[in-house]
């Protein structure tokens, strides 16, 4: 049954019994409107991204990927989603890990109807009103490694790639050489910034194609960062093997 303007959600959890009960209790829940259900972390970023979602319910521990390698994923390429976790209690500290990404709440195992239900208005409410990072101008103090500098690029990236940028916006924002920031990038991530960029893009245009079907192509490109429509649909095919047009189809 459609639901609109409900939350679309993924349930990654690789027991039958409890990913059904989930289903069951989710499916009650007139804000959510569940588009798949996976076996496994693989299982469930394939379909995130077939179906771009905004909301991932997963488990920690799953075979083939495991909850936190998803989590790091979905992070990392699809900042827009939003992430509960669900655990058993012995998984409690590897659990509050996932909490440094973008971790909406955890919940415990064996989990009641009052809990999910007070879980998925925290949700609802980051959608209503949803938060936005600090500026990272000045936040490297003197002595910190790669790894971090790194990690808080992507971070920025995620928050920003709506807007124009480019590596020297980025480099000059952090008060880094281009060069520098573009060479470390690279030994840490195995990707340029200018690709990472792309990827954030295109799956916010891809979302945008399936839940906001009112936009035009041109008003989707300028949504995610790229002004001419026709620079857009270029990049959008170099990636997805298809124009936006054929995409929206």
């Amino acid at each position: 049954m459609e639901k609109p303007g409900a939350i679309s959600t993924i349930v990654a959890e690789d027991e039958d019994l409890i990913r059904n009960s989930l289903i069951r209790k989710l499916g009650s829940e007139p804000a959510i409107r569940i588009v798949g259900a996976a076996q496994d972390g693989k299982e469930a970023l394939e379909m995130i991204h077939q179906f771009q979602p905004d909301l991932l319910l997963t488990d920690i521990r799953m075979p083939i990927m495991d909850g936190m390698e998803l989590i790091r994923n979905v992070d990392k390429y699809y900042p827009r989603i939003r992430i509960v976790i669900t655990s058993g209690y012995s998984d409690f500290e590897y659990a509050r890990q996932a909490i440094l990404y973008n971790v909406v709440d955890y919940l415990l195992k064996p989990i009641s109807a009052c809990e999910l239900a007070a879980t998925l208005s925290r949700v609802k409410s980051e959608f209503d009103h949803p938060s936005y990072g600090q500026n990272m101008k000045g936040a490297f103090q003197q002595g910190a490694t790669p790894e971090e500098i790194v990690a808080k690029v992507q971070t920025y990236m995620r928050e920003n790639f709506s807007n124009e940028l480019s590596l020297e916006k980025i480099a000059a924002n952090f008060n880094f050489n281009p060069s520098y920031l573009s060479k470390i990038f690279v030994k840490h991530t195995g990707e340029p910034p200018s690709k990472y960029l792309i990827t954030l893009r295109i799956n916010e245009a891809k979302y945008l194609l399936i839940h906001k079907r009112g936009l035009s192509i041109k008003e989707v490109g300028e949504q995610v960062g790229y002004a001419d429509p026709y620079y857009f649909s270029r990049i959008f095919k170099q990636v997805t093997g298809q124009t936006p047009t054929e995409f929206h189809k």
